[in-house]
């Protein structure tokens, strides 16, 4: 969606809308008239504007049109992000305070068939350059990938190192000065977490809660974080969602997880839907959203795709295209920035 070519009234219908399960022109009308001072024939061009943009569609004519969102997947349902973080977490309309099961219904046909195609290109591409790389070149660009993921996916999480002082640690295991030793396990955690990803990279074609839990106990050696399954409720910043408290939830949903991705034949659906749901789930403690990201990075590996190093990814959008997954299940953001990622993989490494 090019936000840049609505004005702010036209966003706030679209997020209306998106909060629906489908709304009379009349009962837009009113719920605009919380902010806006707007006549019949404007709502009518801005509902047309909307609909020539494939935001929103119609089901019904005249007087008994109604509006819903454009997708039939209701996980796609789009939103203008800064309009909905506009208000606080409090305010929301009709916010998820808690997990939704309604998701595994729809954690399928998450990509367009042209989208595909073009990725495709990309994963082609993959193949091809890394074949062409001399022994040497290949070594050097994975080294430079994996200061950049294990640099970026830490800062996601609070780091403070640079990106300089990352490359020092990882090839000098040299801690930056003024830095933790958590800071430095971080970052050495996503290095180590990605070397055994390579040389296992053929299990994740197939997921189990096993190897899952092993990739989670990498990423948080020396953290100061508990290992398995969480048994204590957790909170999550900047959100009235709040996750499972029960153990037992908690493994018998991320089991569910594990069989729909399994289920899925479509690896850039399988890697977009583990980011997404590990956080969404939180089954551990800390370093939910470190486990997701490395994962989908495994999952895309092992079917010869693109890793994502998230280096040019702005994190504080990173989260709230996860928070506005939470609070409305719609993946419609983080399946934008998956494939602006894909993108930027592709354009920057292993050339």
């Amino acid at each position: 969606m090019n936000e840049t070519n609505f004005i702010p009234r036209q966003k706030f219908i679209l997020n209306i809308i998106s909060q629906s399960k489908g709304l009379w022109r009349g009962e837009i009308q009113k719920k605009i008239g919380t902010r806006y001072q707007i006549s019949k024939p404007t709502i009518i061009r801005d509902l047309d504007n909307l609909i020539r943009k494939n935001l929103i569609r119609t089901e019904g004519k005249g007087k008994n049109t109604k509006y819903f969102p454009y997708s039939k997947n209701p996980l796609l349902k789009p939103f203008d992000i800064d309009l909905y973080f506009a208000d606080e977490p409090d305010k929301r309309i009709n916010a998820k305070k808690s997990f939704d099961f309604s998701v595994f219904n729809h954690l399928n046909e998450l990509f367009s068939s042209v989208e595909k195609e073009e990725i495709n290109e990309f994963r082609e591409s993959f193949n091809k350059q890394v074949k062409k790389l001399s022994p040497d070149i290949f070594k050097k660009e994975l080294e430079r990938f994996v200061i950049e993921l294990s640099w970026k996916s830490s800062k996601i999480e609070g780091n403070t190192y640079t990106l300089l002082e990352a490359e020092e640690l990882i090839k000098s295991n040299k801690r930056a000065e003024g830095k933790s030793r958590e800071e430095a396990a971080m970052i050495l955690n996503h290095k180590r977490a990605f070397e055994k990803i390579l040389e296992n990279k053929a299990r994740f074609k197939k997921l189990n809660l096993s190897d899952i839990n092993q990739l989670h106990n990498t990423l948080i050696k020396d953290l100061n974080i508990s290992a398995g399954i969480r048994k204590n409720p957790v909170g999550i910043t900047g959100t009235v969602y709040r996750p499972f408290d029960n153990e037992f939830q908690i493994k018998q949903v991320m089991e569910k997880l594990v069989k729909a991705v399994n289920k899925n034949r479509e690896p850039l659906e399988k890697a977009l839907i583990i980011n997404s749901m590990i956080s969404y789930i939180q089954p551990y403690s800390d370093g939910n959203k470190r486990t997701g990201r490395m994962l989908a990075n495994a999952v895309l590996l092992a079917h010869d795709y693109y890793p994502l190093s998230y280096r040019s990814i702005d994190e504080k959008e990173f989260k709230k295209a996860l928070i506005l997954f939470y609070e409305q299940n719609s993946i419609y953001h983080l399946k934008r920035l998956f494939i602006e990622q894909l993108i930027f993989a592709y354009n920057n490494y292993f050339k």
